[in-house]
């Protein structure tokens, strides 16, 4: 073997030496490699009597036989029910700059993010003990549930469907309403779900807002709506379409009664919302960064044949083009729906 070659310290030389003792030859075998030195050469006996260890094996020197660590026995033997895990929900890590934080953390920071001020998406229950004071509130319409008149069935049947999500969130459906005290101000506040099969538009939300209107019309109360959806649901099809004018006509006898109704649209907010009651709000605001439009990015991009602008239906962009009155963040968001409606009563 070539001398550079054997210079590497992964090479050995295997030598046969035969040495002739009167007549009886003897046979020796050697191996090693000559360019290593001998404090190296004990470095790598004592790598493989601790490898040897780790796998439950007898090292070869004194040393490691005496040494501070020995396995008993091969393998790990720990049980499945005895490991130790590290349980789910303790971290989180922002989908825009990835900043990772510990969810009490973003909790307290009301979900949005520390670094970048990225609003994470949250349910009812969030918005309710933000916006009422010392969470306190009545939910109203729950009652009210989805049923499959058309028998409808994809992948499984909207009955399932229903059944599981039911199961699953604890939501009664992708709409909650909530009335209490905003400030100074009583107030009734209608919130999507968007875990509810996508905050899907059906005639349950429908109903419950129309409701809400009625009871806003009755105790003279502002209504807030707070979208977080991604259009109409569509194992309901023409009864979900038919929401769209039911809910835009009873907003209609709000404005009639000079009661303010207040859109704040989240991320996201699409389809049918967005066509309607979503955009028809005495204020239309919005969250920092929030998606919103009909049809979504890719779909227009893919039907006009070009890029779009740079934030295209993000709500910085909407308020640029006059879809929005202004952009609130959910640390000012009740501060600025108290001031708002202090303005209108007065």
């Amino acid at each position: 073997m070539p001398i550079d070659e054997v210079k590497k310290s992964d090479h050995f030389i295997v030598a046969l030496k035969i040495e002739n003792l009167e007549n009886n030859a003897k046979v020796s075998q050697e191996t090693g490699n000559p360019y290593l030195s001998p404090s190296k050469i004990c470095l790598m006996k004592r790598e493989e009597d601790f490898e040897a260890n780790l796998s439950g094996e007898e090292g070869t020197t004194e040393e490691t036989k005496s040494s501070w660590f020995k396995r008993i026995k091969k393998g790990i033997l720990t049980s499945t029910a005895e490991k130790k895990e590290t349980p789910e929900g303790l971290w989180t890590k922002c989908p825009s700059c990835n900043y990772i934080c510990t969810v009490t953390e973003l909790r307290e920071n009301l979900f949005v993010c520390p670094k970048d001020g990225h609003h994470h998406r949250i349910g009812s229950d969030e918005y309710f003990e933000i916006l009422f004071n010392d969470n306190k509130y009545e939910v109203l319409f729950e009652n009210i549930r989805s049923k499959d008149f058309l028998h409808f069935t994809d992948l499984k049947s909207y009955q399932k469907r229903l059944e599981e999500t039911w199961h699953k969130t604890d939501i009664t459906d992708s709409i909650r309403i909530g009335t209490g005290q905003v400030r100074e101000h009583h107030m009734v506040v209608g919130c999507m779900d968007f875990e509810f099969i996508g905050g899907s538009l059906g005639s349950v939300m429908g109903e419950r807002i129309a409701r809400a209107v009625d009871y806003c019309l009755q105790h003279k109360t502002p209504l807030m709506i707070i979208c977080k959806s991604g259009g109409a649901r569509m194992m309901e099809s023409a009864f979900s379409l038919m929401q769209l004018a039911k809910v835009s006509a009873k907003l209609s006898q709000l404005t009639d009664a000079r009661i303010p109704y207040i859109s704040l649209l989240t991320d996201p907010s699409f389809g049918g919302i967005s066509a309607s009651f979503g955009m028809l709000g005495d204020l239309n605001i919005a969250e920092p960064g929030a998606l919103i439009g009909f049809a979504g990015p890719r779909v227009i991009r893919e039907t006009i044949k070009k890029d779009l602008p740079e934030g295209f239906q993000r709500s910085e962009f909407l308020l640029e083009h006059g879809f929005l009155d202004f952009i609130v963040s959910r640390k000012e968001l009740k501060h600025k729906i108290a001031t708002v409606l202090t303005l209108l009563k007065n």
